[in-house]
């Protein structure tokens, strides 16, 4: 089902806003803008009393540099534009009804969404200390970017936020991800004009091109063009109002262009003329919605604002002899010096002052109820809006059982078939989307069927609205709607899958291994609102995992090459697995069966990110589900159909794997040590996080379980499937850590047969056998260490001759299951994308 209909969305307003409602917007901007100043500025007498009682001394004394922060940290030059966006979304909201979020693009706003969630009382509901009088404001302002406080930015401990300010450049694609089967809702975006230059923002201007205005809701974006950056000019600004209008003509949409705040006009007709927009905007917007839901389908020209102010409005024009407001000098503390002089502090008292905070706060500082008039009530606040607080409405997937689409390892043995790992998962992520239509989507760049999840078209379309083909063979499974998008911008798919998913609802995002590393910063910031969250903001329910498929991986990359050879995402990844959050989860199914289990895993799991790196080509499968399970309740296991260790008797070697190619090959490794009698144990990692050190993650294994997997002082071979520094990273601290040998990913590839990949980079199993060997007594068997040498390099050169890889490599096959798996033919070994 779609989201709850909040509010009575899409309905017009019957007549003018009245001059009441006009002058109650400017008294919320007046006190939105003190609110602001105080945050950055004071950290007593918020108020300015003259009989003030200092804290500290105990004395009766007037508002002076004593009460203004030492250091001074937050931004005012967006803060309030963002404020009189606010103000008139709220105006906007009361009047229709209108079931709204307000995401903030520029940066650096946070002070005017906290002005914002205390003036509407969710502030307070979320944070009790904070009460409405002297003290609470004291409260509000001193915690503001201070030891103990809060963040400068808009951050998750601001109710109605679903958008870090530190996430420049992600804001339309979060609203548009916001707006996704969830027909009701209306997403206002204030975007800033320095964002706008970022790659991420100025493509997320087409995503008006994959969203049906008849299932999804509405996006407004108001580019906020104040001129400047931290200390240049912005691009949008400078260029001819024609040019800016054609640009976004070009990408859909209408553009309403609103001038204010460089003349003497009085702050109530530029009010008015807002408000009247504001009005013809959203007019606008409910026609769309209109024709949708009768079955227009043409793609319309979405309305969006163009709202020019001046940076730093309302600030003094001039400090220290130069320009502030409308300048870049405002971007930051126009007053840098106001508890350090006398001069700083008078002009801060009259900007304060400018504010007439005697007609805003009463004589206990309660903010006064006119100025709190028109607000809205309810969920339809902004800052109560379970739309922003997605956990909230989140409800579990009614997801299928596992095992109906489990390989048949239990009857045909292990290491049974060729089967394509991701493809399975496809199969079962199609009937998750049949059985929870509207609340799980498959993201990805041009990349769904090239990462084999396909299937998914079998019961839905990827959902489109750029123009059809008259040749329907070009235009297969496009569709009005559907919940599958592509759009080739990793950022554009991770943007929308977190704003789907701080919505309260489900998905997953597919990337190829070396340009997930694209949304570095994206994750890295996504887990930082985990983070935050999961540490100290209780009253933020718990969101869905945000699903990450990463495949078409180094070791096969068959039709590409070294450009295409990157494991490195799982490094960025590491980095979070810190102070037992648990944000993070990182997983390297050997199997197709294994991949199932991890990916019923992380379609239950809340606040967190699931990596899961799985290949695409035909493998075997090694474990059945019920062995996958138990394996991946415990993170790691001994595989001990695959070890030669006597029961009860200690191994010359453990034979330690995580990943799916490496598991193939430290296997085939194990398979050739075995026939030669030395006594192996073979351990398959799947959920990395288990092995890291005890003493860092309280959900690893305890070092007596580690032990019991890899020996207290035996040989450890380990093949993993990144840069071999991330093991000796996670196990520093681990018992029998010097006896660990990593073979991983050395920076070396090119386009290449398998084997030949492998070679270069030592992971193949005549490498691994041969390290094994010299670990155990590297001069008894000095002799076959030397004949596996020398076949790698024959392989090599048969390869070259040939095309082809080795038999000997192509044909191994796990001799359980040698009776029951076929051959495959070299053109199905390297499957590409044209399905």
């Amino acid at each position: 089902m779609s989201q709850p209909v909040i509010g009575t969305p899409w309905k017009k307003l019957d007549g003018p806003v009245s001059q009441e409602e006009i002058e109650w917007v400017d008294k919320y901007w007046r006190c939105a803008n003190y609110l602001s100043i105080g945050q950055i500025y004071l950290r007593s007498n918020p108020l300015m009393r003259s009989d003030f009682t200092d804290e500290k001394s105990g004395k009766v004394r007037d508002f002076g540099r004593g009460d203004v922060k030492r250091r001074l940290v937050g931004h005012w030059g967006t803060t309030p534009g963002i404020n009189f966006l606010m103000a008139h979304t709220n105006r906007l909201i009361h009047d229709h009804g209108q079931n709204a979020i307000f995401l903030m693009g520029p940066g650096h706003g946070g002070p005017a969404g906290n002005a914002q969630s205390l003036l509407d009382g969710t502030y307070s509901e979320c944070y009790p200390k904070i009460t409405d009088d002297e003290e609470g404001l004291t409260k509000f302002f001193r915690q503001f970017s201070y030891p103990g406080g809060i963040p400068s930015h808009y951050s998750p401990e601001t109710p109605g936020s679903i958008h870090e300010g530190g996430e420049l450049g992600y804001s339309l694609s979060h609203a548009y991800g916001a707006v996704m089967d969830n027909p009701s809702l209306l997403a206002v975006v204030a975007v800033g004009d320095g964002e706008a230059e970022t790659g991420p923002l100025a493509t997320s201007w087409q995503s008006n091109k994959l969203v049906n205005p008849k299932t999804d809701g509405i996006v407004l974006p108001i580019l906020h063009l104040n001129g400047y950056k931290i200390a240049n000019p912005t691009i949008l600004a400078r260029i001819s109002d024609g040019e800016r209008d054609e640009f976004f003509r070009g990408m859909g949409y209408e553009p309403h262009t609103f001038v204010a705040g460089f003349d003497d006009e009085d702050h109530i007709s530029i009010h008015r003329r807002f408000a009247q927009l504001m009005e013809q905007v959203f007019d606008e917007i409910c026609n769309i919605k209109a024709r949708a839901n009768a079955g227009d389908t043409a793609r319309p020209a979405y309305p969006m604002i163009v709202f020019k102010t001046p940076k730093g409005w309302t600030c003094p024009k001039v400090i220290d002899g130069h320009k502030t407001e409308g300048s870049w000098r405002a971007h930051q503390v126009p007053l840098a010096s106001a508890c350090d002089t006398h001069e700083h502090f008078r002009v801060l008292r009259g900007w304060l002052r400018s504010y007439q905070p005697v007609g805003l706060f009463d004589a206990d500082g309660a903010i006064r109820p006119e100025v709190k008039e028109f607000m809205p009530e309810g969920d339809l606040r902004l800052g109560a809006n379970p739309n922003a607080n997605g956990g909230r409405m989140l409800v579990d997937l009614k997801l299928p059982n596992i095992h109906d689409y489990e390989i048949p390892v239990a009857d045909m043995g292990h290491g049974y078939g060729a089967t394509e790992a991701t493809r399975i998962l496809g199969y079962y992520t199609r009937d998750v989307i049949a059985r929870n239509q509207h609340s799980f989507r498959i993201f990805g760049p041009d990349e769904t069927a090239s990462n084999r999840l396909q299937a998914a078209y079998e019961v839905t379309d990827k959902q489109w609205d750029a123009g059809f083909n008259a040749d329907p063979e070009c235009d297969q499974h496009l569709a009005a709607s559907g919940q599958v998008v592509e759009q080739l911008s990793e950022h554009q798919c991770e943007g929308f899958l977190e704003g789907y998913i701080l919505t309260g609802r489900h998905g997953i995002i597919s990337s190829y291994e070396s340009f997930v590393h694209v949304i570095d910063s994206m994750v890295n910031q996504h887990c930082k609102w985990l983070e935050a969250t999961v540490r100290d903001i209780d009253w933020r329910k718990p969101i869905s995992g945000l699903n990450m498929l990463v495949t078409s991986h180094v070791w096969r990359q068959d039709h590409n090459g070294f450009s295409h050879q990157d494991p490195g995402f799982v490094d960025i990844l590491l980095n979070k697995s810190f102070n037992n959050d648990h944000v993070v989860n990182i997983y390297f199914p050997a199997d197709a069966n294994m991949l199932l289990a991890v990916a019923e895993r992380s379609y239950k799991s809340t606040n967190c990110v699931n990596a899961i790196f799985a290949g695409k080509q035909p493998a075997p499968t090694f474990l059945s589900i019920d062995e996958a399970s138990a394996e991946l309740a415990k993170g790691a296991a001994e595989w001990k159909w695959a070890s030669s260790t006597a029961k009860g008797a200690e191994p010359d070697v453990v034979i330690a794997c995580a990943g799916d190619v490496p598991t193939m090959e430290a296997l085939a490794a194990t398979d050739m040590l075995t026939k030669l009698g030395v006594a192996v144990r073979f351990v398959n990692v799947v959920d990395l996080l288990k092995i890291q050190n005890a003493a860092e993650n309280d959900e690893a294994l305890s070092d007596k379980e580690f032990t019991s997997l890899f020996t207290k002082d035996k040989p450890v071979l380990f093949a993993f499937h990144a840069y071999p520094g991330s093991i000796h990273r996670l196990i520093f601290d681990r018992p029998n850590h010097d006896n660990f040998h990593v073979h991983g990913y050395k920076e070396q590839g090119s386009t290449t047969t398998p084997f030949d990949m492998l070679r270069v980079n030592d992971m193949d199993r005549w490498a691994l056998a041969a390290d094994a060997l010299s670990l155990v007594d590297a001069k008894k068997w000095a002799t076959q260490i030397d004949e596996w040498t020398k076949f790698r390099d024959e392989a090599f050169q048969y390869a070259v001759d040939n095309g082809v890889d080795h038999p000997e490599f192509t044909n191994w096959i796990w001799p359980e299951a040698a009776e029951t798996t076929d051959e495959l033919a070299a053109t199905k070994v390297t499957g590409g994308d044209n399905e």
